[in-house]
């Protein structure tokens, strides 16, 4: 994610809700609590960043619609950042699931 391009990163946030549903599936939300709120946190910021919600749908519709010449280096950096940060989350949430794929 250290090289992706605005439109990797529309389809990263894109999938988020998909992903948090299939990583965690039947486990109470209780158990992975604290990874559910470390992806609302960094969905939060990356909507503070984009000015839009913290909804991953407004987050990737922000992304994809920026003209590619518009974009603040350090902004897209951090949106990167934010896009590895929950894919950690997603994925410690899956460990908590053994019917997780």
């Amino acid at each position: 994610m250290s090289s992706a391009s605005p439109s990797d990163l529309a389809v990263a946030f894109r999938s988020i809700p998909r992903r948090m549903r299939q990583a965690q599936g039947d486990v109470p939300p209780d158990l992975v609590a604290p990874h559910t709120r470390s992806i609302q946190d960094h969905l939060s910021e990356a909507g503070r960043l984009l000015r839009t919600g913290s909804d991953p749908v407004q987050i990737a519709d922000a992304i994809a619609g920026a003209p590619a010449d518009s974009w603040d280096e350090t902004v897209l950096d951090r949106l990167r950042t934010i896009a590895l940060e929950l894919g950690t989350d997603l994925r410690a949430i899956a460990a908590a699931n053994p019917d997780a794929d």
